[in-house]
């Protein structure tokens, strides 16, 4: 029954976006038709996963057989599909609320109604990608989400920055749907069905497992944007719409980190190896994500790769579970796997917090350049409070949820130091987490100095105003599931417990729970002290500065007499150490003035930090490639009977190696 109750709500969020297909361009009924729609569809779907975790025996497989002559209609649900269930449900209903003021249809009569069909299939595929259990209907339902995503980050396809993100995207995510045709391929080859997520058998041969894995891995690390595979994240985070970069980023990436945590549990002993390469690529992309996410002058450019960063915390925390799943450590699986399902769950809220607040702030400011903001704390306070909370908890300080998923992973780490049989050296990932904290620190502090804080740069930013309440609602929402978490994470416990438990094998035996390796109370005990402390604080502040006398004078003017808005740090000069000691991963760019008079004529200074991968890499070996292979252009033109010449050749040359 919960089955069928979750796919009815899947399919009216489906079909949410095709009201407004039927009206006219000019008319926002359709937008308020799909808002609705998708808020009864993810409501209902709520209610059912809610009483999924309640009475688990009324949910029941669906196995349907279809016209294709392959696989067949096999859906379920369970706990571990249930974390990832919540956020696509939640963030797309939140997400349609805020778009009715963000992109409203009037005023975006070109996109606006295919920004809202695929705003309802990308949320339909993704929770298909979750509850299909035949290879087939995942391959379909993972296209339907590749492609609506598509389509919705190139939203505004008049814009050339736009179409290259959507494009590099689309072959980026297209290269890993050919690596998960390869993974289901060698699944039917070695269990001789297209079922999915149960054990592989024993007679499978360990060449076939490691071929699984390595092929799952590349296919599910492209979309969840793990280093070096994250080219295509960057720009289309960067140049959708607000509220589209909230879903992918909090929502999307997870169904690659999904199908990690299906592919990791295929073997009941899997080899050590699995786990330690998610550990080296978990921390290689928590480094090097928050590394490029400090250099960035674009708002939505450092929120996505900071989305890097967290991917790689929960592929840090997935391979710790896994290595403990080889080497019979309960306590790894329990508080390694329980983290980064936190974390999962953690992100999908605060990271749509920030990215709808840069949405609110460039729906005010009309810019995502930092350098070109500032002084929004006084113009957009309920904004800047809002992305406050979304900055501490993204950067794993408490009372928020941030900290309670990495502190999980923190004490799996530290119980890898005592261990026996030389694995001692993985408790080294835990100092690598701390400067991923320290790093993502200093970065969110530039971001709040550069926007929030000083004078305005633009005049733009100097006539921001707050969202009205439909932008804003959502936002407020997501602040509260963000403390909610911090503060009472036994709430989300009994539901993590569940999820580790169908995920470790067998052989464990016995697992325990969360609470047995973590003290709940003492960290909801920490949260009520720390926020009565800042409470108290604010009072005492708001007193004295209602009954003390306050004098005005300038800020600090480095003796210049009439100081202007250009003389005060830009989010650039913020980082600029940090930069440079980062120089030698980063490689930015500079383009430097030549002062060679005394009175010089007036000139510019450049700096940038490009993307390695893409733009250093991918992008000038396929140009290369372009402009030497122009030649071989010459033989796919002529008359057909060249063609018919060419099929010959190779007839001939089969038949002389057959």
């Amino acid at each position: 029954m919960i089955t069928w109750w979750l796919l009815i709500s899947v399919g009216v969020i489906a079909v949410s976006g095709v009201p407004g297909l039927l009206l006219s361009r000019q008319s926002d009924l359709g937008q308020r038709i799909a808002a609705v729609l998708n808020v009864i569809g993810s409501a209902s779907g709520g209610a059912a996963l809610v009483l999924q975790h309640a009475h688990p025996e009324l949910s029941r497989a669906i196995s349907i057989q279809w016209a294709l002559p392959v696989g067949r209609f096999a859906v379920a649900a369970d706990d571990l599909g249930l974390i990832f269930l919540v956020p696509i449900l939640l963030i797309s209903a939140l997400g349609s609320i805020y778009g009715l003021t963000y992109w409203l249809q009037r005023e975006h009569v070109g996109n606006g109604r295919k920004l809202r069909l695929c705003w309802g299939l990308l949320t339909a595929g993704m929770a298909m990608v979750v509850l299909a259990r035949d290879g087939v209907l995942f391959l379909m339902a993972w296209e339907v989400m590749a492609l609506a995503a598509f389509f919705l980050v190139a939203t505004e396809d008049n814009k050339p920055e736009v179409r290259e993100a959507a494009w590099v995207y689309l072959v980026a995510t297209h290269v890993g749907t050919l690596s998960l045709f390869a993974f289901f391929a060698l699944l039917r080859y070695g269990t001789g069905s297209f079922q999915l997520w149960s054990a592989l058998p024993a007679s499978v041969a360990p060449r076939t497992a490691m071929a699984l894995f390595i092929v799952g891995a590349v296919g599910f690390g492209l979309k969840a944007g793990l280093m070096p595979l994250h080219v295509w994240l960057p720009g289309a985070h960067a140049n959708a719409p607000s509220h589209v970069s909230a879903i992918l980023s909090g929502v999307m990436l997870k169904a690659g980190l999904y199908g990690l945590v299906r592919v990791t549990a295929l073997l009941p002993n899997p080899p050590a190896w699995w786990g330690v390469t998610l550990l080296v690529a978990g921390v290689l992309s928590a480094v090097l994500g928050i590394c490029f996410a400090t250099g960035q002058r674009d708002l939505k450019r450092l929120l996505a790769y900071s989305s890097i960063e967290n991917v790689g915390i929960i592929t840090l925390g997935l391979g710790l579970a896994t290595l403990g799943r080889s080497l019979n450590r309960a306590d790894w699986v329990v508080l390694g796997l329980g983290g980064a399902l936190l974390h999962v769950l953690n992100h999908g809220l605060f990271k749509p917090l920030l990215f709808m607040g840069a949405g609110g702030i460039l729906h005010a400011a009309h810019t995502r350049q930092m350098d070109l903001l500032g002084g929004l704390g006084k113009r957009m306070p309920r904004t800047s409070v809002l992305f406050v909370i979304g900055a501490v908890a993204i950067s794993g300080l408490p009372p928020l949820n941030g900290f309670i998923g990495e502190l999980f992973i923190y004490l799996g780490l530290f119980r890898t130091v005592t261990s026996t049989g030389g694995w001692g050296w993985v408790g080294l990932a835990a100092p690598a987490l701390a400067l991923v904290g320290a790093i993502a620190v200093a970065s969110f502090v530039k971001l709040l100095g550069a926007v929030f804080a000083g004078t305005a740069r633009s005049a733009h930013a100097a006539h921001a105003h707050d969202p009205d309440t439909l932008m804003l609602l959502p936002m407020w929402t997501l602040a509260g599931g963000c403390l909610f978490i911090g503060v009472v994470p036994l709430f989300v416990i009994g539901v993590l417990d569940r999820a580790v438990a169908g995920w470790a094998p067998p052989t464990l035996g016995s697992l325990g729970t969360i609470r047995n390796y973590v003290s709940v109370a003492w960290l909801t005990a920490t949260a009520i002290a720390l926020l009565a402390a800042v409470t108290l604080g604010a009072l005492m502040l708001t007193w004295w500065r209602v009954n003390k006398p306050v004098r005005a004078a300038g800020t600090w003017d480095c003796g210049y007499a009439r100081p202007t808005a250009r003389m005060q740090y830009s989010g650039s000069s913020l980082s600029q150490m940090m930069v440079e000691l980062l120089e030698w991963v980063l490689w930015p760019r500079r383009k430097s003035p030549k002062i060679d008079q005394v009175f010089a004529a007036p000139t510019d200074f450049e700096s940038d930090v490009p993307d390695v991968v893409l733009d250093r890499g991918l992008l000038p070996s396929f140009g290369f490639a372009g402009r030497t292979l122009t030649w071989a252009r010459a033989i796919q033109r002529g008359p057909v009977q060249v063609y018919l010449l060419y099929v010959l050749g190779i007839l001939i040359l089969l038949l002389l190696f057959a």
